[in-house]
This record gives structure tokens, C-alpha cells and sequence, in this order.
């Protein structure tokens, strides 16, 4: 299996993602892995961690988030791996439920969403977001 941390999707990967037949509410599971320091463009904030910079993008999108009616469920730091191997762990994972694809779009193209989006550019060194639908039975 090849993994590949991105901070931002291809224009191929995003049309695919949001061509997808809409389903319903879903969770998207967010691995993170910080910046060591933050990358603002403009060279502001250098003080900052990456985990800093996208702490404050973590709280203004959570309020996007609720403000749709989803629901961030869970947000933490990785601290170990038991089983499988990867060369390098992602720091953090954070699930966040969202009504619909639909509304994710939104959110996602908002300009709201465009005023909050360089603190998570200057934190990320990379990221996976899988999205996620409940299974009563694999």
C-alpha cells in the first residue's frame, strides 16, 4: 500500500470526490502531520509550531463545521503504533461528521473557509482525509 500525505487535493482527486453520488451524513477521518515550524507565505508567525497554526484553523473550522450541523468527534495526538508499519506516524487524527457531501462542498469552497485556509497550509506538512460511512458488517 502507498501513502502519500498531501495538504492539498489534485483538481482529478477533488472532481472525483465530490462527483461522488451523495449518501448521506459521513465522517471524515483526518490524519495529520504537522509542519516542526509554521509556514505563513508571508513569513509571519514564524514562532509558531505547525500544531500551533493549525490549532487556530482547528477551532475556526470546527465553528464551520457545527455552523452546517456536523460535529467534530474526536480530535487527538498519536502516540504509538501496535500494529502494521509506516514510515513515519502521523502526529494527529481528528474525525469530524458532516450532514452531507453536499454540505462539505460548501463549506469547503465557502469563503469562509478561504479566510482560514492559509493557518492550515502553514501547519501541515501533509495529511490523509478518508471519508467514512457507518457499516453494520464488513
Amino acid at each position: 500500500m502507498k501513502v502519500e500525505n498531501a495538504v492539498l487535493p489534485a483538481p482529478a482527486q477533488m472532481m472525483d470526490f465530490f462527483g461522488a453520488p451523495e449518501d448521506g451524513p459521513f465522517i471524515m477521518v483526518n490524519l495529520l502531520k504537522f509542519n516542526d515550524r509554521a509556514e505563513y507565505e508571508d513569513g509571519s508567525d514564524a514562532h509558531l509550531t505547525g500544531a500551533e497554526a493549525y490549532a487556530r484553523y482547528g477551532e475556526a473550522v470546527r465553528q464551520l463545521v457545527e455552523g452546517l450541523g456536523g460535529k467534530i468527534r474526536y480530535a487527538g495526538r498519536v502516540t504509538g503504533l501496535l500494529l502494521g508499519e509506516v514510515e513515519e506516524l502521523w502526529d494527529a487524527v481528528a474525525l469530524a461528521e458532516y450532514p452531507s457531501l453536499a454540505a462539505f462542498r460548501d463549506m469547503a469552497l465557502s469563503p469562509q473557509m478561504q479566510a482560514i485556509e492559509h493557518h492550515r497550509k502553514a501547519g501541515l506538512a501533509g495529511q490523509l482525509n478518508i471519508r467514512t460511512k457507518p457499516n453494520d458488517s464488513f
